[in-house]
């Protein structure tokens, strides 16, 4: 592994973009190889280290988001584009923006991480796709942020569907339940930018559900783009497979991320309100599971340095995944208009 230290950039600043400033703090001061050398905001208030922002996690920490004598600001994306010792840049502006600034950043050769959802439309995915293939041919990785894959929590189930202990699945559910966003400046309310409930919580349980189980063949959906509950079937695997998201909550109710797998010989729930968020029931008795503390956020750009690191020469998640992600999340759209089953257009 390089003990060079990669060098980041962040480009938006709103929460998301926080969000990865302090994941990138957090790594180095952990060991991991990596520091934060510039961001970039179109808002100059927002280079301010002592700039706040939350979300439906909660706020963040207090302490300054980065050292302005060692991380450069821009207002710019070209000027930290420029700036030849910039090895990876995370991309946290609003949706629209996210393709056409990671073609930027590639072509400059720069690695990207891009924040969910990479786009509004496959046609968009499909867009970046070729120039993430070529970057990638030429060493430069491309990673969509799809953080629940890296919840420590969520990653502990992936790994017992995987290795079968508890037997095959014959459940799973997710939901993920919120009240529209009113950070932003209004951007999340105005659903052509950004996608509504499906695109901004629903299509984290939609990638996970491809993470466990693979691509859907078919799927059917109720209620509209601020609440949207789906049924995933499968040629090859679980025979129910749900996910609920929506947007449509009082804002004074709290926000609700759940999971729920049965297993042939054990079950186990995620609930992020729970003492225990993570407990597998088994003969009869409830076990506590204890994992790391990190969040999906810190964990994966974790594990974008840790790849860069080691040289690999693919990043953890690749675009043509957020494709397939995309080609589902129409579909869903698409059965929404007449609650009738839709199969997933092949590629």
């Amino acid at each position: 592994m390089s003990s060079d230290p990669i060098r980041a950039g962040v480009v938006g600043l709103g929460f998301m973009g926080q969000t990865h400033v302090r994941a990138y703090r957090d790594a180095a001061q952990d060991g991991l190889p990596v520091t934060l050398a510039a961001v970039c905001d179109a808002d100059p208030n927002r280079l301010d280290p002592s700039a706040q922002a939350s979300g439906n996690l909660g706020s963040a920490d207090a302490a300054p988001l980065f050292d302005p004598s060692a991380t450069r600001t821009h207002t710019d994306l070209e000027d930290l584009l420029a700036d030849d010792s910039i090895d990876l840049v995370s991309i946290c502006t609003h949706t629209t923006t996210h393709v056409d600034f990671a073609i930027r950043a590639l072509n400059a050769g720069k690695h990207c991480i891009i924040e969910k959802p990479v786009a509004l439309t496959l046609d968009a995915v499909e867009r970046l796709l070729p120039v993430a293939q070529r970057a990638q041919a030429d060493g430069v990785l491309c990673m969509p942020a799809m953080c629940m894959r890296f919840w420590p929590a969520w990653a502990w189930i992936k790994n017992a569907i995987d290795s079968r202990q508890y037997g095959a699945v014959r459940s799973a559910a997710f939901t993920r339940l919120g009240s529209t966003p009113t950070w932003a400046d209004g951007f999340y309310k105005d659903i052509s930018k950004s996608g509504g409930a499906i695109l901004d919580l629903h299509i984290h349980d939609t990638d996970f559900v491809h993470f466990c189980f693979g691509p859907p063949a078919e799927v059917t959906s109720l209620g509209d783009d601020s609440h949207i509950t789906t049924l995933y079937r499968f040629d090859d695997g679980p025979a129910h497979v749900t996910a609920e998201g929506c947007w449509d909550r009082d804002p004074a109710a709290p926000f609700v991320m759940r999971a729920r797998v049965d297993f042939e010989r054990a079950s186990v729930e995620f609930d992020l309100s729970a003492e225990h968020q993570l407990t597998l029931y088994k003969d009869g008795n409830a076990h506590p599971i204890d994992v790391s503390p990190l969040s999906g956020w810190e964990m994966q750009i974790r594990a974008m340095v840790e790849a860069l690191a080691r040289g690999d020469t693919s990043p953890p998640i690749t675009i043509d995944e957020a494709a397939r992600v995309m080609r589902t999340i129409e579909a869903e759209r698409e059965s929404l208009g007449t609650s009738k089953p839709v199969r997933i257009r092949p590629r």
